[in-house]
């Protein structure tokens, strides 16, 4: 295309009020000829093939064919100069911008649009374009590693903050919630619907079956010894068998406790 006649350019959003933007400020330059307005990533890929557009605007983020999607789907010589639209923290941005790949970060302000595009018209009347689109598939390849990493990395924290909140029990008394760890748990038994938890020389009352209370407690530190009776088994220092077939726990605390016989087995193996 010869220097100081508009560029072709063609935008990719499935946001209305994205594309509505893109277009008003497009279509008020003298340096771009609005030629497509592209609702999803394949009527994008349709118009790159159909029109050779010099420039698209392209949102990543679509359903169906994301914008990654488009420039993968689209043959060397078809591909436009691409400048995203994401809503992608720095780090994307960053690697676009390493890549010679504009981009224009969401919520769209004028300005940088108007940037990107002086930017854009810049790099198509100095270079062969060629230069800035071969980099463009391995850019795209190193920012989807990042972003999985990142995503991966957050639900790595998520899972260790879930597993943190296991490791607690939430006691509500009198309107105060008071958070005992698990390690502080001793022993627990009932009394009718409510359960007394006794941790840390206190015995804190909960409402709440045996059952929602053993689902809550980590099944590697607490076992059942009975029908309303559970125990920390790190706080057993000792096990002593009973004549009818049952047997005695003594607990750090002083405390002894029986075992019945329906559970002694399950108890017997935390200490084999």
């Amino acid at each position: 295309m010869t220097k100081n006649l508009k560029y072709s350019a063609v935008i990719a959003d499935d946001e209305p009020l994205a594309r509505d933007l893109l277009a008003s400020i497009v279509n008020k330059t003298d340096k771009l000829d609005l030629i497509a307005l592209c609702k999803n990533g394949r009527e994008a890929v349709d118009a790159c093939v159909n029109l050779s557009p010099d420039i698209i605007f392209l949102d990543i983020q679509m359903p169906g064919v994301n914008g990654f999607e488009v420039v993968k789907a689209l043959q060397p010589e078809a591909m436009p100069l691409i400048i995203f639209v994401t809503a992608f923290d720095k780090f994307a941005a960053d690697a676009f911008d390493l890549h010679a790949v504009d981009y224009i970060l969401k919520p769209i302000d004028r300005e940088r649009i108007n940037r990107a595009i002086d930017r854009a018209i810049v790099r198509l009347d100095s270079q062969d374009s060629d230069e800035i689109k071969t980099p463009l598939i391995g850019a795209i390849d190193q920012i989807s590693r990042k972003i999985t990493d990142d995503i991966s990395s957050k639900q790595h924290d998520k899972s260790i903050k879930t597993d943190d909140s296991r490791r607690k029990l939430f006691v509500k008394d009198s309107g105060v919630v008071k958070v005992i760890p698990f390690e502080d748990i001793d022993w627990v038994d009932a009394a009718g619907d409510y359960m007394c938890v006794h941790a840390a020389g206190e015995t804190h009352i909960i409402r709440i079956t045996l059952g929602e209370l053993m689902e809550k407690l980590d099944e590697k530190l607490f076992v059942r010894i009975h029908r309303s009776t559970i125990v920390n088994i790190e706080r057993v220092i000792s096990i002593a068998a009973l004549p009818k077939g049952g047997s005695l726990l003594e607990l750090t605390s002083g405390t002894s406790l029986k075992v019945s016989r329906n559970y002694r087995e399950s108890v017997r193996s935390f200490f084999q």
